[in-house]
């Protein structure tokens, strides 16, 4: 089992910055590939950004390459979220998610965070 908690969320105004955390705790955190997804109301889930065990590999959705980075500490235990540039189709609510595949595809996953919400202002 791996427990992971998000942080670091909240109301911004289009244009700002937001870095999400997530903390990680149980089995060894440098075992899990971990990703970033995101839902909005209404809308499906939606891959955002996952990052490989070592941190030598990254994937992002098309809609935020550019502006956000993922990353990792693994002595901290402790993946990131860095969202640069916001836009209000920004908002949703964010999870950190961790498994045993590099993938875009949520079912890849399998422990899972409880969400912090961003909200972007116009």
């Amino acid at each position: 089992q791996v427990q992971l908690v998000e942080s670091g969320g909240g109301l911004v105004q289009a244009g700002a910055s937001l870095r999400l955390s997530c903390a990680a705790s149980g089995r060894t955190f440098s075992s899990f590939h971990m990703g970033w997804f995101r839902q909005a109301p209404g809308k499906d889930r939606e891959f955002v950004a996952a990052i490989t065990r070592t941190g030598g590999g990254t994937a992002y959705a098309d809609s935020v390459k550019g502006r956000f980075t993922i990353s990792r500490d693994n002595a901290k235990n402790t993946a990131y979220l860095q969202m640069n540039s916001l836009k209000p189709e920004d908002t949703a609510v964010y999870s950190c998610a961790a498994g045993p595949e590099f993938s875009i595809n949520f079912h890849h996953y399998n422990y899972w965070g409880q969400g912090t919400q961003v909200t972007v202002a116009s």
